[in-house]
């Protein structure tokens, strides 16, 4: 959505940098949004009292309850990414809240911004991963049962691209429809101060998206788990009675006829989930 009138670019329009300001206002807001917490973090810190008062007092309750909110998630060791996981959701929390500004924008309604803090997230888990698990880590996307590999590297392939998505878009999706339920408000009945309610909802919602990525980073960042037997059985069996029915039935016999044997297709199915379960436990045993 084009806003009629951006403060800030405005002001690039006057020392010569309009079109850059234009075609990339996200950019010109995301530098605004850094500049105002480098600002309020030195304001806090420029006097560290034993007893906090004023900024500190409010920067040391958001801090260290964050931080205690996510070691309770990722244990101790998780302890050492809180700087990342905090300064990632203080710079949404503050690009969000630039949206109820009348001539500014909020760098999160633009697909780049989320999919940059998305991707900076999920690649960190990946080298975190790394760093503490070497060539192993490839482990944890092959889950327990050395024959099923190949499908649940899959599975888990589909899964950590979507966790990118879900994050990026989650975010773009709420922000920017906020901003176009506000330019619709505005132009309809602007002089009424209909989008009032909204932008009061809008406060809610602003800390609540970056809360809801910053709650979803941390479970991210937790120690990797295998897939259980019976998840892996379900998973497996799904597979095949997805392949025997798109694949055998309707595209090589055009036919489900098969799917009324007992004996030829659902004893088997059933004998398959039972190894696959029993597999995998005397894995884990091992």
């Amino acid at each position: 959505m084009e806003h009629p009138y951006l403060f800030i670019v405005k002001l690039f329009e006057l020392i010569g940098f309009g079109h850059f300001a234009h075609a990339y206002p996200w950019v010109i807001y995301s530098w605004f949004a850094m500049i105002l917490l480098i600002i309020f973090a030195f304001l806090a810190v420029r006097k560290i009292d034993i007893i906090p008062s004023g900024a500190q007092n409010v920067f040391e309750i958001l801090i260290s309850g964050l931080e205690e909110f996510m070691v309770d998630i990722t244990g101790e060791e998780g302890r050492a990414f809180f700087p990342l996981i905090a300064t990632v959701f203080l710079y949404i929390a503050t690009c969000n809240l630039l949206g109820l500004i009348p001539g500014f924008f909020p760098p999160t309604a633009s697909i780049n911004t989320t999919l940059a803090c998305a991707l900076t997230v999920v690649v960190f888990t990946h080298v975190i991963g790394i760093k503490f698990h070497g060539a192993k880590y490839i482990k944890h996307f092959l889950g327990p049962v050395w024959w099923l590999a190949p499908l649940i590297f899959v599975i888990e392939l589909i899964g950590h691209i979507a966790r990118i998505l879900s994050l990026s878009i989650r975010l773009f999706g709420n922000i920017t429809g906020h901003e176009l339920v506000l330019g619709v408000l505005f132009f309809l009945a602007g002089a009424f101060f209909a989008p009032l309610p909204i932008m009061a909802l809008g406060l809610f919602v602003a800390i609540l998206q970056a809360f809801v990525f910053f709650l979803l980073s941390i479970i991210y960042f937790r120690k990797f788990n295998y897939t259980g037997p019976i998840a892996s059985a379900v998973m497996f069996i799904s597979f095949v009675i997805f392949m025997d029915v798109f694949v055998v039935a309707l595209l090589i016999l055009k036919n489900t006829d098969m799917f009324k044997s007992v004996l030829g297709t659902w004893l088997p199915f059933t004998l398959i989930f039972v190894v696959t379960i029993f597999t995998g436990r005397v894995i884990r045993k091992g």
